[in-house]
């Protein structure tokens, strides 16, 4: 395939790597991370072969959600910088050939926030109509109240203008009204503001609960889908090769009207693939790929622009949610036997080598399969390394702890103790750093970096048309991306299976991370593959080889 078309669509074969500049690196000495200690290490995303940073909030705030419950849209948190240290970053990432994305967090404001300040100052207070309000409590649906452990219900009493504001997360983040038109304006200002500083896109946080019916009287309330179409074409005109991430938790069928009614996608860019994390975790914790494989075999193809995005996990709770009663009950005994280790009954609140008591072969193995999944894969800062989590901090805040950047004290993180407490014996700094693993030709960071080479130079592993190919071990995933075939064993014992691939009489697979070769006859090969182990081959002419 044209490599131009891979820069144009630069989303589909892109190596996105999540991080909060709040745990990346501490710059002045507080203890607490910012843009210009990030700036120093943007070379280490340079180095393992990163695309695209994705920025967790950044924007001033009270804190009581790590971020998520904003003061000022148009602003950088001073304790994290300035904007002419936000515009640095971007500077020289830029210079790296890195683009960067942020959180686009429009839902909802902070309690603190000028805008619901005036709100709550009076019925008839200029910006009232930002936020959704309602004489009475209305019925509340108890599964749609997010942190079932923090609040019972959608609406809190404001006792000075006495309504009740509606909250869809926390009651300090009341959510905006997006039908009024202002509100609309407003967020479409916000993307403007921050894409004439550099950014490339943006990851939307909660996607459909940014556009949902709250009141019956609901009737400017706009389709969900024209209210992206529309904000995908602001961003379009102002640079085309803008994209959204998206946050969309639902079952395929329901998530497919999100990237778009138009053949190329016109609404959402990339969508975060739920299912087949989840059924990734099912499949890791019976030692059995048929979970995953059908998760693959039944998701639909995006239009011909849009991605999917895979991830092992990402910065909230590890998800359980799509799974039935039964299948979570499985991975939470394979994974998270102790209820400290679980979070809201749906979900866990470690990383994966934690879960997989360190196993380094089942854990090359899932970041193998991370890249191999077609698709855009998405890192979250310090899985490179191998990172644990701190189960001494409350909720989901355990696996968001300080970078770990060199053995000893504070981990080179900062030169003082870190406002957030790192995690401490096999997982601490002084056991798992960048700096030792960059030494080591056999480090998980050493892996990762051949991975993403390996992707890089395999597009078809994200733009190809993939088939799951049945090899006669129900714990081997075999996945076909074109002329790419890629084998994972979920199971601590080795196997042998057969692909059937067609008519390739003379061809050869040519391993990718090896000089071995397997013969193709009568368009069958044998491959071996070790106990949780992973190869990926090429369908090559023998002369012509990698």
């Amino acid at each position: 395939m044209r490599l131009t078309q891979t820069s144009e669509l630069w989303w589909k074969n892109a190596i996105v790597y999540c991080l909060d500049i709040e745990t990346f690196a501490d710059g002045n000495g507080d203890g607490i991370g910012d843009f210009r200690g990030a700036i120093q290490h943007l070379d280490h995303l340079d180095r393992i072969g990163v695309t695209c940073i994705w920025l967790m909030p950044f924007f001033p705030t009270p804190d009581h959600d790590d971020g998520y419950d904003i003061v000022d849209f148009y602003s950088v948190d001073p304790r994290l910088g300035t904007l002419g240290d936000f515009v640095e970053f971007m500077r020289v990432a830029r210079d790296r050939g890195i683009r960067v994305i942020a959180d686009l967090v429009v839902n909802h404001t902070s309690d603190q926030h000028p805008w619901f300040q005036d709100a709550r100052s009076s019925r008839d207070a200029k910006h009232r109509d930002w936020y959704i309000w309602s004489d009475e409590a209305e019925p509340d649906d108890p599964k749609g109240v997010v942190f079932p452990d923090q609040e019972n219900s959608l609406w809190q009493w404001d006792a000075q203008t006495e309504q009740y504001y509606f909250h869809r997360f926390y009651k300090f983040q009341p959510d905006l009204n997006t039908s009024n038109p202002e509100v609309r304006d407003e967020i479409a200002r916000i993307l403007g503001f921050w894409m004439e500083l550099g950014l490339s896109g943006f990851r939307v946080d909660a996607v459909p609960f940014l556009v949902e019916r709250v009141l019956e009287q609901d009737d400017a309330l706009p389709d969900p889908h024209e209210f992206f179409a529309d904000l995908r074409a602001f961003m379009n005109r102002r640079d085309g090769t803008a994209m959204l991430l998206g946050e969309v938790n639902l079952p395929y069928k329901d998530l497919m009207a999100y990237f778009g009614d138009t053949p190329l996608g016109n609404e959402i860019t990339m969508c975060f693939d739920f299912i087949g994390m989840q059924r990734m975790y099912l499949s890791l914790a019976r030692e059995d790929a048929r979970p995953l494989a059908e998760a693959l075999r039944e998701r639909p193809a995006p239009p011909k622009d849009s991605q999917w995005a895979s991830f092992v996990r990402n910065h909230d709770e590890l998800t359980l949610d799509k799974l039935t009663d039964a299948e979570r009950e499985e991975v939470f005994a394979a994974f998270a036997p102790d209820e400290d280790m679980r979070i809201y009954d749906r979900g866990i609140r470690r990383r994966l080598p934690t879960m997989l008591d360190g196993d380094q072969r089942r854990i090359r193995m899932v970041y193998s399969l991370l890249f191999a999944l077609p698709g855009t894969p998405v890192l979250f800062y310090g899985e490179e390394i191998g990172m644990g989590e701190n189960l001494a901090i409350e909720g989901r805040q355990s696996v968001r702890t300080p970078m770990q950047w060199t053995s000893g004290r504070h981990g080179g993180f900062s030169t003082v103790e870190p406002a957030i407490p790192m995690p401490g014996g096999e997982y601490g700094p002084d056991e798992i750093s960048v700096g030792d693993q960059r030494r080591d030709p056999d480090s998980l960071l050493s892996w990762i970096g051949r991975l993403v080479e390996q992707y890089r130079e395999a597009p078809e592993l994200a733009w190809g048309a993939y088939e799951v190919l049945d090899g006669g071990d129900d714990a081997v995933l075999v996945i076909r991306n074109e002329g790419v075939v890629t084998l994972h064993n979920f199971a601590g014992r080795a196997s042998s299976v057969t692909l059937d691939l067609g008519e390739q009489e003379g061809k050869v697979l040519a391993d990718l991370f090896s000089d071995d070769t397997v013969d193709v006859k009568n368009g069958k090969a044998e491959v071996e593959v070790g106990e949780y182990d992973c190869r990926w081959f090429r369908l090559s002419d023998p002369e012509t080889a990698p």
